[in-house]
């Protein structure tokens, strides 16, 4: 297209700003690198975009300085002007590695103080921004969504909060139950799944797999995650099984009841390749037993899938069943934080997600309709036939 189009072309509705927690600075820079890539590329087919306020910046970044007194309370100060802008408020609440001291103690950020420091980026904000839209890739409190008993509903009340702060969009992935979505009926809530990045990278990761009913199988390794499972398996056409886990009511381990075993309902998945898919891995016990007993039932080969690999015990029991063969490969999303340790791992393969994020953002400047962003199932399609003729994974 020549440089001088006048094609129309959609502006952003407001100069766009993001603002990440601690913690969450590769995730924001790779995301920013990523719309200043995008925009750079629309721009040399429509030169009137530069004269656009806002449009092409060095960087979308907002500079932001975090503090703690010597107590241990925090402050958020912002560097820079946000009046008028779009702003996107970016964070990992999952990241432990970022520390403050607390009267001379050394203290890990839990989910709590990020989600503290969110309202208070918030609320250094002052009403001067155009719109506030908070990107939580992990939905903070999002395993504690509803009552079974007498307790919180945290998750809830979180929204609630953030709703009353003036947030107008909340963004996240892969919530472990969107429905918590009915606490803030009059607020935009996006649940985007990352099926289509692990498509992508299963294939890259195991370029000889093949879809289909004879010689692939998708596992649900519990009744939480059989929507999921039938959504791949039915868009490869493939058969789908689940577990179901049996557990002790009389007790409470770690705050859940102890599970006591995994019951399989499915065809046999004896000689097939099985994807077990999920959102979450925490402590990866239940993970690694579902592989185990997918494996001892004659499994070919077994891969997970899972939106966020948080490993609260470590890599030590994963370790131990790739050495036993239990599972062939490993696949989680850069969403979260990855220990170091753990992408030296020959079992892990990682579902980049930050393009994914930045084309959310990106087309939510703009005030478009995201559905074809939320809807892989068009990109799983292409993918799936050019996979047919043979493609170069390079190429997907």
């Amino acid at each position: 297209m020549p440089a001088n189009t006048t094609e129309k072309i959609p502006v952003p509705v407001a100069p766009l700003k993001i603002i990440y927690l601690n913690g969450s600075e590769e995730m924001a820079e790779s995301v920013n690198q990523y719309i200043i890539k995008k925009r750079r590329d629309l721009s040399r087919k429509n030169r009137s975009l530069e004269t656009h306020p806002g449009f092409l910046e060095g960087s979308y970044l907002v500079n932001t300085h975090y503090s703690r007194f010597g107590t241990g309370e925090g402050s958020v100060r912002l560097n820079e002007s946000i009046r008028g802008s779009d702003l996107f408020v970016i964070g990992d609440v999952t990241n432990y590695t970022v520390t403050f001291k607390v009267c001379g103690h050394e203290n890990h950020m839990s989910p709590d103080n990020y989600f503290q420091d969110i309202k208070r980026v918030i609320s250094a904000v002052s009403g001067k921004a155009h719109r506030i839209s908070v990107v939580l890739p992990f939905l903070y409190e999002s395993r504690q969504h509803r009552r079974t008993s007498r307790e919180s509903l945290d998750c809830a009340m979180a929204l609630r909060e953030l709703a009353d702060y003036g947030v107008s969009n909340i963004i996240t992935f892969d919530a472990h139950d969107p429905r918590v979505m009915d606490a803030i009926p009059l607020i935009s809530f996006d649940n985007f799944m990352p099926t289509y990045q692990f498509l992508k990278a299963l294939l890259k990761a195991v370029p000889d797999i093949k879809f289909d009913k004879g010689h692939f199988m998708v596992i649900s390794p519990d009744e939480g995650a059989i929507d999921r499972a039938v959504y791949f398996a039915n868009i490869l056409g493939a058969d789908m099984g689940t577990f179901y886990k049996r557990r002790d009511y009389s007790r409470v381990v770690d705050g859940k009841n102890p599970i006591v075993a995994h019951e399989f309902l499915g065809d046999t998945v004896a000689g097939k390749d099985c994807v077990v898919i999920d959102d979450m891995i925490a402590s990866g016990g239940s993970m690694v037993d579902v592989c185990r007993q997918i494996k001892e039932r004659g499994a070919r080969r077994v891969f997970i899938c899972t939106t966020f690999g948080l490993f609260t015990e470590g890599f030590s029991k994963f370790d131990d069943f790739y050495e036993k063969g239990y599972f062939d490969k490993l696949i989680t999303t850069n969403l979260t934080y990855l220990p170091p340790e753990l992408l030296e791992k020959p079992y892990f393969t990682c579902a980049n997600m930050h393009k994914y994020l930045a084309n959310i953002i990106d087309t939510l400047n703009y005030d478009k309709s995201i559905s074809t962003i939320k809807s892989t199932t068009s990109k799983i399609s292409k993918t799936l036939d050019r996979m047919k003729a043979g493609p170069d994974p390079d190429e997907l």
